[in-house]
């Protein structure tokens, strides 16, 4: 998996490529949400578009960075979640807890209104 980091109206967004599984990918994710927060930034956009892969510690992945960033005073929310993963997140009722977005701008914009 790749990350690639920008910014975009004081909210970092996380443009994700490739399979999101465990190892390597858990370690890059995670270190790069350490980095951010020790950067001072408290809202996040992980794009998954480019995503063709995800298994559960991929879902435990995007779990745990939610979780860290809500214990940091931030949020996490999924940019251009495809149909197998929202399905996912679905049945698993994660959909009750990711806000997710189909559009950049809208996700960005939803950080100003609760």
């Amino acid at each position: 998996m790749r990350i690639v980091t920008r910014e975009k109206s004081g909210v970092v967004i996380l443009d994700l490529q490739g399979k999101l599984m465990g190892g390597p990918d858990a370690e890059a994710f995670k270190g790069t949400i350490r980095k951010l927060l020790d950067a001072g930034c408290r809202k996040i956009v992980v794009n998954l578009h480019d995503i063709d892969w995800i298994n559960s510690t991929g879902m435990g992945i995007l779990i745990s960075g939610y979780t860290t960033m809500r214990r940091s005073g931030g949020d996490l929310r999924l940019l251009n979640v495809s149909d197998k993963i929202q399905s996912i997140l679905y049945v698993t009722k994660l959909n009750m807890i990711f806000r997710c977005y189909g559009d950049e701008n809208e996700a960005v914009e939803s950080f100003e209104t609760p």
